[in-house]
Parts: C-alpha cells; sequence; structure tokens
C-alpha cells in the first residue's frame, strides 16, 4: 500500500474520530460540555489551533456550529439561572446601590474634612513660619495680595452668578459655573495663589452652591406638574452632581405621584369598575411605567443597580393596580361565579402589560400570580352555577327535544357548517341550558392562555356533564341510581321520563353533548392543535373531510370519558327495558325454561317464535322507530343501542343458572319439541338483529352457543337432537315468515288452495302459522312473497 493511500486512511479515520467526538460532546450534560471554557486558564487561540489544525473545511463547519449551539445553551442556562435567583439578585443590587450611595456620601465628607484638616495645618504652620515671611520684601507681598484680591473678587462674581442661575433655572448654566468654579479652584490650588483660608472658604462656597442646586432639582422633580422633559432634565443634572441613586428614586417617585393623581382623577369621571373604566385604568398603569422605563433607561442606560430599582419599582406598581383591581372586581365576579368580567378585566390587563415586554419589562408573571387564585375561584363558582342551573331545569324538564330557543347564542366555531349544525341541535330545555353555559364558560377562559386554565376547565366541565348524566340517570324508571337517591338526604329531584320517546330523548341529549357539542366547544382551548390540524388539512387536501370532524390528540382522552358517562346512561336504559321484558310486574320470570320443557306433552304445537320474543321484537322495532326521529344523523349510536339491548337480554339468558338448571338437570328435561322452539326463538333473534343492522360478533356468538348448550342438553337424555330437527334453511323460513307477519308485510291470498303435504294439510288459520313438523317444505314455499 502507498504512502498516498495511507495518508488518505489516516485523514479518513482522523475525520471520523473527530466526528464521532463531536457527537459524544454533544450527548454530554452542559455544564460538561462547558468544562473546558470555565478554566481561568483558558486560551481561545490555543483551543482553536488544537482543534483546528487537523480539520477539513467541513469539520469547521461543524465545530462552528456546535459553538454556536452551545452559546445558545450558555445562555439559555444563564437565563433560567437569573431568573431562579432574580429576588436575591434585585435585593444585593438595591444594597450595592444604597452602599454606593453612603461611599458618595462619606467620600464628600471626607473630601470636606480634609480640606478643613488641611487647612488648620496650613494656618498652624504659617504662625510658626511668621518670622520667616518678616523677610519677604514688600514686592512680593504686593503681588500675592493682589492676586488674593483678583480670586476674592472672582469668587464674589462668581457666588452671585450662581444664587441669580438658581433663581431663573437654569440649570445647565449652573452645572456650567459649577465645573469652573471647580476647575478655578483646583488650577489656584496647584499654582500655591491661594492661601489655606481663602481655598476653604472658595471649597465651602462650591459645596453649599452646589446643595442648592440639588435641593432644588429634586423639589421641581417632586413637584406635580413639572412636565416629563423636565423632569428627565432634572434626573440628568442630579446624575451629573454626583448624585446618581438619588436622582433614580426620586424620578421613579414623580411618575409615582403622576400615577396616582392621574388615577384619582380618572376615579372622579366613574362610579362603578366597569370594563371601559378597567380598560382605561389599565393604559393609564401601563403606561405610566412605560414612560418611567423609558426615562430610566434614557439617563442611566441599563446599568444594574438602576434596572433592579426600576424592576422592583414597576412590580410593586403592578401589584398596588392588582389588588385594586381585586379588590373592586375579581373578588365579587369569583364569589359569584361571573366569568366573563373576571376573564375579560384579566385580559385587558394583560394585553397592556405584554407591551412592555419589547422594552424589556415583563410584568405578566406578577399579574398571573396575583390573578390566577381568583379566576380559578370564578371558574369553580361558574361549574357550580352550571350544574344547580341544569339541574333546577331538569326538575321540570319535559324531555321534548327542541331546537334552541331564538336568540340563543352560537357556538363560537371558526366554521359556519358548525354553527349552523349547532344551531340546528335538538335538545331538551336542561340540555339547552346546559350547553350554552358551557359554550359561554371556553370562550371565557379561552383567551386567558398564559393562565392555563384550560385543563381545570375541561376537568370541570367533565364533572359537570357526569352530574348532568346522573340527573338522566334518575329520570330513567326504576333505574338503581334512582332508588340510591331516593334511599339518601338531600338528592336532585328530576322529572321521570315516563315514555320509551322521552326516555330516548335523555340519550340524545346526553349523546350530543358528549360526542359533538362539548368536543367542538373545547376546541376553543386548543387553539395551537387546531392550527397545527389546518395545516396538516392544506398538506393533505383529499382527506380534508375525514379530518374537519377530527378532536386533537390532547382532548380524545376527555372525549373518551364523557363517552363512558353515556354509556352508563345507555346500560340504565337497556337495563330497565331488560328487565320489564324478563319480569312479570310480581317479579316472576317470564323467559323461564318451563316455556320450552312443556311443548313435549303438546300433540299439536304450533311453530311461531314465542310470545316474549315477539314482544321483544315489537319493542326493538318501536324503538328502532323512534330513533330514526330522534337521533338523526347519529343512526350509529341508535345502533349500538339497539344492539346492547339485545345483548344484554340474550346475555342474562345465556347467564341464568336456573334456567340451564332446569334445562339440563330439571325433573322434565328439554325434549325435541322445546329444543326445536328453542332453536327457532334464537334464529329468529339472529334474524331480525341481522335485517335491523344491530347483529354484533359478540351477540351471534352467545347464541351460536347457548343453541349447541340446549342441543347437549337434549344429547344429554339418549336423543339424536339432529334426527329430529329440521334443516337450517327451515328454522330461517319460519323466522322470516314471522318477520313478515308481525310487521304486516306477509300475503297469504293462496295459501289455502296452493299448500300440500304428504302428512297433513295446513288450513286458514295460517294467520297464526300453524303447521307440523311434516308440512314445513310447501307451507313455507307457498308463504313466500
Amino acid at each position: 500500500m502507498d504512502s498516498t493511500t495511507i495518508s488518505h486512511l489516516s485523514k479518513g479515520s482522523i475525520s471520523s474520530s473527530i466526528g464521532d467526538s463531536w457527537e459524544l460532546e454533544g450527548t454530554l450534560p452542559l455544564s460538561d460540555r462547558l468544562k473546558a471554557f470555565k478554566s481561568s486558564q483558558f486560551d481561545p487561540d490555543s483551543y482553536i489551533t488544537h482543534k483546528c489544525h487537523t480539520m477539513s473545511e467541513k469539520e469547521i463547519k461543524h465545530l462552528c456550529s456546535y459553538l454556536v449551539e452551545l452559546k445558545k445553551a450558555s445562555a439559555e442556562e444563564m437565563r433560567k439561572s437569573v431568573y431562579a435567583n432574580y429576588s436575591a439578585f434585585i435585593r444585593t443590587s438595591r444594597e450595592i446601590s444604597d452602599l454606593e450611595g453612603q461611599l458618595l456620601s462619606m467620600r464628600n465628607l471626607l473630601s470636606t474634612q480634609a480640606a478643613l484638616v488641611h487647612g488648620l495645618s496650613e494656618g498652624i504652620r504659617v504662625d510658626s513660619l511668621s518670622a520667616g515671611y518678616e523677610d519677604f520684601t514688600n514686592e512680593d507681598t504686593s503681588v500675592e495680595n493682589r492676586e488674593l484680591s483678583e480670586i476674592e473678587n472672582w469668587l464674589g462674581e462668581f457666588q452671585d452668578t450662581l444664587e441669580v442661575l438658581l433663581a431663573e433655572r437654569r440649570v445647565d448654566e449652573a452645572l456650567a459655573a459649577l465645573d469652573e468654579g471647580e476647575r478655578v479652584m483646583d488650577q489656584a490650588n496647584d499654582r500655591h495663589k491661594l492661601n489655606p483660608a481663602a481655598f476653604l472658604s472658595m471649597q465651602i462656597t462650591i459645596t453649599e452652591q452646589r446643595q442648592k442646586l440639588i435641593d432644588q432639582l429634586a423639589e421641581t422633580m417632586c413637584q406635580p406638574s413639572t412636565r416629563v422633559v423636565e423632569l428627565r432634565s432634572a434626573v440628568v443634572a442630579l446624575k451629573k452632581l454626583g448624585d446618581g441613586p438619588r436622582s433614580h428614586t426620586l424620578l421613579l417617585n414623580a411618575h409615582s405621584q403622576k400615577l396616582q393623581s392621574n388615577m384619582q382623577g380618572l376615579s372622579s369621571t366613574s362610579t362603578s369598575f366597569g370594563l371601559a373604566y378597567i380598560a382605561a385604568l389599565s393604559q393609564l398603569v401601563f403606561s405610566s411605567i412605560a414612560q418611567a422605563t423609558s426615562d430610566s433607561l434614557a439617563v442611566f442606560s441599563e446599568e444594574t443597580a438602576y434596572t433592579s430599582e426600576l424592576v422592583t419599582w414597576a412590580v410593586k406598581q403592578t401589584e398596588a393596580f392588582a389588588h385594586l383591581l381585586k379588590r373592586h372586581v375579581l373578588a365579587s365576579s369569583a364569589a359569584s361565579g361571573s366569568m366573563r368580567v373576571a376573564a375579560e378585566c384579566v385580559h385587558i390587563c394583560l394585553g397592556h402589560c405584554s407591551l412592555l415586554e419589547a422594552r424589556g419589562l415583563c410584568l405578566s408573571p406578577v399579574l398571573l400570580r396575583l390573578f390566577r387564585p381568583f379566576l380559578e375561584q370564578a371558574l369553580s363558582s361558574n361549574l357550580k352555577r352550571i350544574e344547580q342551573s341544569s339541574a333546577a331545569l331538569a326538575a321540570a324538564d319535559d324531555w321534548l327535544l327542541l331546537y334552541p330557543p331564538v336568540g340563543a347564542r352560537l357556538m363560537g366555531s371558526t366554521s359556519s357548517l358548525n354553527a349552523v349544525s349547532a344551531y340546528q341541535s335538538k335538545l331538551s330545555s336542561s340540555a339547552h341550558r346546559f350547553n350554552s353555559m358551557v359554550q359561554e364558560l371556553f370562550e371565557d377562559v379561552a383567551p386567558l392562555d398564559t393562565l392555563q386554565l384550560d385543563g381545570p376547565a375541561l376537568e370541570g366541565v367533565l364533572l359537570a356533564f357526569n352530574s348532568y348524566v346522573n340527573l338522566l340517570m334518575n329520570a330513567v324508571p326504576g333505574s338503581v341510581e334512582n332508588e340510591e337517591n331516593l334511599e339518601g338526604s338531600g338528592n336532585k329531584l328530576v322529572r321521570m321520563a315516563e315514555t320509551e320517546a322521552q326516555q330516548l330523548a335523555l340519550l340524545a341529549n346526553a349523546s350530543l353533548l358528549a360526542d359533538e357539542l362539548l368536543p367542538r366547544a373545547a376546541m376553543k382551548l386548543l387553539p395551537l392543535q387546531q392550527g397545527q390540524q389546518a395545516n396538516r388539512t392544506m398538506e393533505t387536501p383529499k382527506r380534508s373531510a375525514d379530518r374537519g370532524n377530527r378532536v386533537p390528540e390532547p382532548s380524545r382522552e376527555w372525549k373518551k370519558r364523557l363517552q363512558r358517562s353515556v354509556e352508563q346512561l345507555r346500560d340504565s336504559f337497556c337495563r330497565l327495558h331488560a328487565l320489564d321484558l324478563i319480569f312479570t310486574e310480581d317479579g316472576d320470570t317470564r323467559l323461564n325454561a318451563h316455556m320450552y320443557t312443556s311443548m313435549d306433552g303438546n300433540i299439536d304445537p304450533e311453530w311461531f317464535p314465542s310470545p316474549i320474543l315477539q314482544e321483544f321484537f315489537a319493542k326493538l322495532t318501536t324503538l328502532a322507530n323512534l330513533a330514526t326521529d330522534i337521533f338523526v344523523g347519529r343512526e350509529r349510536f341508535a345502533t349500538i343501542l339497539l344492539m346492547r339491548l339485545t345483548e344484554t337480554v340474550i346475555l342474562w339468558l345465556s347467564d341464568d343458572q336456573n334456567f340451564w338448571a332446569e334445562i339440563e338437570e330439571g325433573p322434565k328435561p328439554l325434549g325435541p319439541l322445546g329444543l326445536q322452539q328453542f332453536y327457532l326463538d334464537m334464529e329468529f333473534v339472529l334474524l331480525f338483529a341481522s335485517q335491523g343492522r344491530y347483529l354484533s360478533r359478540h351477540l351471534h356468538q352467545v347464541i351460536k352457543n347457548i343453541i349447541g348448550r340446549a342441543i347437549d342438553a337434549v344429547t344429554a337424555t339418549g336423543v339424536d337432537p339432529y334426527s329430529v330437527l329440521p334443516e337450517d334453511d327451515w328454522f330461517a323460513e319460519v323466522a322470516q315468515i314471522a318477520i313478515k307477519m308481525l310487521t304486516g308485510k306477509a300475503n297469504f291470498s293462496n295459501v289455502e288452495q296452493d299448500v300440500t303435504s304428504p302428512t297433513q294439510s295446513v288450513s286458514a288459520k295460517s294467520v297464526s302459522s300453524i303447521y307440523s313438523h311434516g308440512s314445513e317444505s310447501n307451507f313455507v314455499h307457498h308463504y313466500r312473497e
């Protein structure tokens, strides 16, 4: 292998190892990835040279992207650390600011004391050396006196000029004069043109005038009538005079005074805390905070001590405003459950507060922390009001399905089709009330996404719906829930649903709310998922029709929980009608084994489904006809209802131990004729359930199992059941004829003249389909339409 190949392979292996190292480092925690940069001996040039010495261009780009990501992660980590310790940070910054002010005052005091000590020491030195001064020539004394006289004259003029400038409030010129005075004083002191007494006098004069200017500026800033421009100029001047902390504090106090004055003026024009007044008040408060922020940043830039004081002041003003709203608006709204007023109030405040974020001031967490308990209380009170109002209407509800009353509030759907379908939904009066109140609740909660009330709202509505479904279950006559409530105390009264149409109306209320109205209303709380669903629909327009009615993933579990409550109501309905069919009013069983075991003593049985199965078929047919009118557009629910009712009856028969004990071990076991009748009854159930499209696989299997069990019971007696049973087609034909006769669709015009049998003829009393086993083939053939 040549050297070129070796070099190429070595570079490839190095590149691969470098790439692997970056991937390995990318999986490490942020603290471990930053260790190399935290060292005090870190050298950027050495780091780059070490890393990039053997790298290709692609690997260098990879390193750059890695460092950029690391920088972003480090910045995010620092931001989280600052927010986690922000209160301590503000407190420390405030203490540092106070300490700086105290150090400045101490420095001024020490300068004054040093000048005083210096003057005293110079005076003592002058006295001790007075003899030496006597030897000076008269010429030197005259020069010194002349220079001293000039400085004294200048000092007098300087003092007069400053007093005039201060009186006329010419701040900029006064500052320039003070600067000039300090410059002259320093020059004279450096050239030793001033004796200690003159220097001290000049220094005291400048200090006094400076203090007068400071006091004047402070007084100006405390005046409510001071304009914004004047206020900012005074702050700048005071900062130049070396009193920055005080100037910033006075700036914030001035804005506080103006805010209070404006709030008092606004309150005098309104007697109540209406939404218009709240909006005006909110705008006033946050605009004042915005103006104070602008003034602070314009003068003091982003110095840590001043920004910390600004944030503290803004939080204090926000808390004061929030407590004002809590006392006058939110407390009463929360107690009464007026979610609309509380939600709009908070929404207005959060809207104005969010405008400050562009200036780097985020006060929304302060409002959310103070407002959230009241909104949660308002939400709880509103949900309780929904339950109470629905219960009150359920006590007088006639369970008639009607369209919403004229002027009723439509659901706030973005689709006009959804709005129309909501308007055309037929519910009873209590369900309409429940639906409208839930719609209003969701519309009020939706704008408050930052408070994250969607979870409590959905959970609360679910509990309210469960409570309403319990009321509907109590309205079912003879339900277990109704009996339990009657035994208890303090139970809610509800009007009974006596007729089958009224009982189906109960199911229509619950199913329409759970399947359509409430999930569609919950979409208002999921704007992000709606946007994602819209994007997916745009990407796949062919499937938009299927996805238009889908509920976003976060609410699927919630919808399933709603449907479980509906299933409980449906089970209560099925249990009621199954018990009415199986038992008499005295508690005796109508669907018993005796009706089959007693048939073998009958010489001429009538081959027709048993009366109880005929009644079962009639009940299911009636319910199916009623469901067609009630569950318009929701045929699947009606089908499942009939399916569950059929299963309830047949499963009871399958699990009835007394029935099977008498069939299998009774004194009079099941015979061939009883088996044939039982087989016919079960085939009859299979046929009408199949034609009605509510035959489930489970029901089909259960029926086949109990038929097999009955055949085994006959086999146990020593009789071959297959030798006495007709063909399967016979049962299907007889069951079909029975369905036609029971529904009034049979044709008997040619029965008497056409029917012949090798063993027995059938007369015109075929209305009850009386025929023997030996004549069934011709009879069935001529009974066909």
